[in-house]
């Protein structure tokens, strides 16, 4: 799954946006579903952990493990569901995902953002539970953040 956006920040500000885990916080997630980062290890093999929590107070736990790291261009990371005792849930899959933040010029950024399923039954299973009406939510404040 390929999202694909354009901003009118440059490279260096859009970078900050997946570094900085209060301004990460301001857009991952839905609108509906904002989420909170208790921890934001940005260097390879760095964890992330976060909290997505619903309209009526249902919450949704995630990690997220930095695989590389490579200022303001690429970041690849795998991203997971947490099961109640605060560990990966083996019960559901982790998505490989790729961002990549390319000068277009004019001060504009190109963000292609891919996740990648273990399966073909994974990614209906997720897309089953709103997970590419939920990115594209969440992709969409961006623009809101950068102004």
């Amino acid at each position: 799954m390929t999202f694909v956006t354009e901003h009118d920040a440059p490279v260096d500000r859009v970078w900050q946006l997946w570094a900085d885990p209060r301004q990460l916080e301001r857009w991952w997630g839905p609108p509906e579903w904002p989420a909170t980062f208790t921890r934001h290890d940005f260097v390879p093999g760095g964890w992330s952990t976060y909290v997505m929590t619903g309209p009526s107070g249902e919450r949704a736990p995630g990690w997220w493990i930095a695989t590389r790291v490579s200022a303001p261009h690429r970041f690849e990371f795998d991203d997971g569901f947490e099961g109640q005792d605060g560990e990966p849930d083996p019960a559901m899959p982790a998505i490989s995902c790729t961002v990549e933040l390319d000068d277009v010029g004019g001060g504009r950024t190109r963000m292609t953002f891919t996740s990648r399923f273990p399966t073909p039954g994974d990614q209906a299973m997720l897309n089953g539970m709103g997970i590419e009406e939920g990115t594209r939510a969440a992709l969409g404040q961006i623009d809101e953040l950068l102004a």
